[in-house]
C-alpha cells in the first residue's frame, strides 16, 4: 500500500508557492498509505530530477524550481527492497533513446523475477519489484503509449503507474489500484492522487476552490496529458495472473498479513491527524477496517461521529 500524487500545470497561471503548498499537503495527507519514504520527480532544463528520502512526508522538504510545470510524487509503504537504501525508493529514473523519464508505482508486481529472466534485463542493485517496469520501458527507443502499453501488458499484479517524460508529458496508467484525477480548466491544472479523500483534503488545505471536474479513468486505460494540457486515451489488456501467494491456502494468510501491517501503520501516524492510538484501536475493536479508518482520518466530523457511536456501542455491550 503506497500512494501516488502530482500535478500538471499547463497554463503556468499558478504561483510556485501555491504549487509547492499543493505538493506538500498531497504528500502529508498521502502518509495514510505509506510513511517509509517520500519522493518527487520533475523536469529541469529538459532533464529529469529525482528527490527522495527514506522518511515520512512531514519530515521532508519537497523543493522544485519556479518554472516547474509537472511533478509526480510517491509515499512508500515498503513491501520489497529496504527503504533505507534510497535507490529502492520512488520515483525511479529511466531512459528511452534520447528521452528520459521518471516512474512511480502504487501496487505490487508478482512476476518481476520471471520478466528479468525472460526479457534478458540487465542486472541492477535496485531491489524493488517496481523497477522491472522501468527496465521494460527502457527496451523501447521512445517513451510513448505503445511502449507503456507493452510494459503494462507484461507485468502481473496490482498497479497504478505514473510516468513523467522530460518534455513534461504525463502518463497515468491505471491497473486495478485506485486513482482520482481532477481538471481545473480555467487554471490549466490537472492534479491527481491515489484516492479521492487524499486529493480532496489536500485541496482543502491549499484552499483551492476553483471549478473542476473529475476525469474518468477505467482499469486498463492509459491517459497521456501533454505539456499543453491535451489529453488522449488508449487501452491495454490486463493480465489474469496466478501466483503461488494466491492459492486457496496462502490467500487468507497474505490478506491477514497485509491487514495487520496496515493496522500498525495507522497506529504509527494517526497522531498526525489528531487521533490517538487508543481511538484507532477502539474503531478496530468495533469492526472498522483499515480502509474505513483511513477515510475517517481525512474527515474530522465523520471521525468524531464514528468514535461517539463506537463508545456508545461498547457501553451497551458492557
Amino acid at each position: 500500500m503506497c500512494a501516488v500524487f502530482g500535478f500538471l500545470d499547463y497554463k503556468g497561471k499558478i504561483s510556485n508557492a501555491v504549487l509547492k503548498k499543493l505538493i506538500h499537503y498531497l504528500s502529508v495527507v498521502a502518509e495514510v498509505r505509506g510513511t517509509d519514504a517520500t519522493g518527487i520527480a520533475y523536469v529541469r532544463g529538459g532533464s529529469m530530477v529525482n528527490y527522495k528520502k527514506p522518511k515520512p512526508a512531514h519530515k521532508v522538504k519537497l523543493f522544485f524550481p519556479r518554472d516547474t510545470r509537472a511533478v509526480i510524487g510517491h509515499t512508500r509503504f515498503t513491501t520489497q527492497g529496504s527503504e533505507k537504501r534510497n535507490c529502492n525508493n520512488h520515483p525511479f529514473e529511466g531512459h528511452c533513446g534520447k528521452e528520459s523519464f521518471a516512474l512511480a508505482h502504487n501496487g505490487v508486481l508478482y512476476n518481476d523475477r520471471e520478466l528479468r529472466r525472460e526479457q534478458h534485463l540487465p542486472p541492477t542493485s535496485i531491489e524493488t519489484d517496481t523497477y522491472v517496469a522501468v527496465q521494460l520501458l527502457e527496451q523501447g527507443q521512445q517513451l510513448d503509449t505503445e511502449n507503456i502499453k507493452r510494459m503494462a501488458e507484461l507485468v502481473e499484479g496490482s498497479f497504478v503507474f505514473t510516468v513523467l517524460r522530460n518534455d513534461n508529458t504525463l502518463f497515468l496508467v491505471k491497473g486495478n489500484n485506485p486513482l482520482t484525477i481532477y481538471h481545473f480548466p480555467a487554471l490549466g491544472l490537472y492534479v491527481y492522487a491515489s484516492t479521492k479523500s487524499i486529493l480532496d483534503n489536500a485541496l482543502k488545505k491549499v484552499n483551492q476552490n476553483g471549478k473542476y471536474y473529475e476525469v474518468d479513468v477505467s482499469d486498463g486505460e492509459i491517459l497521456e496529458i501533454n505539456s499543453a494540457g491535451n489529453l488522449s486515451r488508449s487501452t491495454f489488456t490486463m493480465q489474469d495472473y496466478i501466483h503461488s501467494l494466491f492459492n486457496p491456502y496462502n490467500w487468507d494468510y497474505a490478506k491477514w498479513w497485509m491487514e495487520d501491517e496496515r493496522e500498525e501503520l495507522l497506529l504509527e501516524y494517526c497522531g498526525t491527524f489528531g487521533v490517538s492510538e487508543e481511538e484507532v484501536q477502539l474503531l478496530l475493536e468495533v469492526g472498522y477496517d483499515p480502509d474505513e479508518i483511513e477515510e475517517l482520518l481525512m474527515d474530522t466530523e465523520a471521525m468524531e461521529e464514528a468514535l461517539t457511536e463506537a463508545k456508545t456501542l461498547l457501553q451497551c455491550e458492557a
